[in-house]
């Protein structure tokens, strides 16, 4: 899956990366669904044991456009995990307190401790996203926060985070057919927001600024993939194979037991 990190210090052009692909797997998308259940019957194992060694913390950040399919991802990859080691945190429009501190404030209190697995839904990047297309603070505030983002992730990374970013890419296309099913579909009606055309008329003022965000804060710390979502299996399966490598390669191992257990007799 490496064909879509995004090298540190690289030029992005999203019109160059394809929404509907699916490359990386040799399979028909049942086949992909059957993958996808593997490697989530092994996420479970692996956060299992990531939870009883407590030793290392993950931060998975997603970030998409609206119906991008971010709900939809943590759902069907997390599913089956145990929820005593694994959080969501969901960042809305900040709140008056949170305005009242740096943009960062909110972000560090919510960050995985040793043994957890913590999803960012949005992030931190909103406020070099949303706050840069809708121009809620100056370009001399927000253009700084690049290098305010990278430190901070350098941080965590530096005490023993490590930290997966997933871009999922739909097509403008996509996002006109997912907006429709909400509204044709009464079961999802309740997800669609009236306030998403407005924000769908600003789609190139939004490419532009994610193409920033992923030239300039993809570091070997802490990698953006740029994950073609245009099919949720496949978004899915690239996704679940990125964690699940990583993990293992953690190279984990359950704590050793107490001594003595082999000459307990339980009555």
């Amino acid at each position: 899956m490496d064909r879509y990190r995004v090298k540190p210090d690289s030029k992005v052009d999203l019109a160059k990366w394809d929404p509907q692909e699916t490359s990386a797997f040799d399979g028909d998308k049942k086949n992909g669904k059957e993958r996808v259940a593997e490697l989530c019957r092994k996420l479970d194992e692996l956060q299992e044991l990531l939870y009883a060694e407590g030793k290392h913390k993950i931060l998975l950040i997603f970030q998409a456009l609206d119906a991008g399919g971010k709900d939809g991802t943590i759902r069907s990859i997390f599913e089956g995990v145990n929820p005593q080691g694994v959080k969501v945190a969901s960042f809305k429009a900040p709140t008056p307190e949170e305005l009242s501190h740096d943009f960062l404030w909110r972000i560090h209190k919510q960050t995985p401790g040793r043994g957890e697995i913590v999803i960012f839904n949005r992030s931190h990047y909103e406020d070099v996203l949303v706050v840069r297309v809708h121009d809620l603070v100056p370009e001399d505030v927000w253009s700084k926060r690049y290098a305010h983002i990278n430190h901070f992730e350098k941080l965590l990374a530096d005490e023993g985070t490590t930290i997966l970013k997933f871009y999922l890419h739909i097509d403008k296309d996509e996002q006109k057919e997912r907006f429709q099913e909400r509204l044709d579909n009464p079961a999802k009606q309740w997800k669609f927001n009236i306030g998403d055309l407005a924000e769908r008329k600003l789609w190139d003022k939004y490419m532009a600024a994610y193409e920033d965000v992923l030239s300039k804060t993809s570091t070997e710390w802490a990698p953006w993939y740029i994950v073609p979502a245009n099919r949720n299996w496949y978004r899915n399966l690239v996704i679940s194979e990125v964690i699940v490598k990583t993990l293992e390669n953690l190279h984990m191992a359950y704590p050793e037991p107490q001594e003595g257990l082999d000459k307990i007799v339980i009555e």
